[in-house]
């Protein structure tokens, strides 16, 4: 379990290194499958994923019941429900980059671009606005995900899933990079010559 934890620290310090979470935003998780069911490590609610420690991570059953001591992140049930409907997802980062958050905040759309995945569709899936934290929020989440790796939360942030924490992290940079390409993009186009 600690090289677990050890695991989810390192990727937070990396978010937040990376500058795709400030403050105490975002928060991450990992999937850990057990013969007695599955259980998932979490970062905290209102701490700063830039110092956690070993006993800052919370561990969840799939019920969303505290194994550990500690409060989990205030978006626990929306992990749990993306885990519950992707059996294939074992790490999710959700991060509010400063650039593809830009975007969740606008009317425009980020393209699908190659680099991480084929491309089934031209832009990245969106959901609507529902508050932080919400049970309509894991809701929509975990219905709207199917099985896309990225999904952005329309004025809030974006999530990314996948098999592995590292391969979520690397995922949530390549959107970010994105973003801020197609941003740079809609500002050069826009001026003229």
């Amino acid at each position: 379990m600690k090289k677990n934890i050890a695991e989810i620290i390192n990727i937070s310090n990396e978010i937040y290194d990376n500058g795709l979470v400030s403050g105490k935003a975002g928060n991450i998780s990992k999937r850990i499958k057990g013969s007695t069911g599955d259980i998932v490590a979490i970062t905290p609610t209102l701490k700063s994923l830039s110092n956690l420690s070993q006993e800052d991570i919370v561990l969840v059953d799939m019920d969303g019941n505290a194994l550990t001591k500690g409060n989990p992140s205030s978006e626990v049930n929306m992990h749990l429900e993306i885990y519950k409907k992707r059996p294939d997802v074992n790490a999710i980062v959700h991060t509010h980059s400063t650039y593809a958050t830009g975007f969740a905040f606008s009317d425009k759309k980020i393209k699908r671009l190659e680099g991480f995945g084929q491309i089934k569709k031209p832009y990245l899936s969106e959901i609507k606005y529902e508050k932080p934290g919400s049970d309509e929020l894991a809701k929509s989440a975990s219905e709207s995900i199917g099985d896309e790796d990225v999904l952005i939360l329309k004025n809030h942030g974006v999530i990314c899933v996948s098999d592995n924490l590292k391969e979520a992290k690397l995922l949530a940079v390549f959107v970010e990079e994105t973003a801020k390409t197609q941003f740079i993009t809609h500002l050069l186009n826009s001026f003229e010559e």
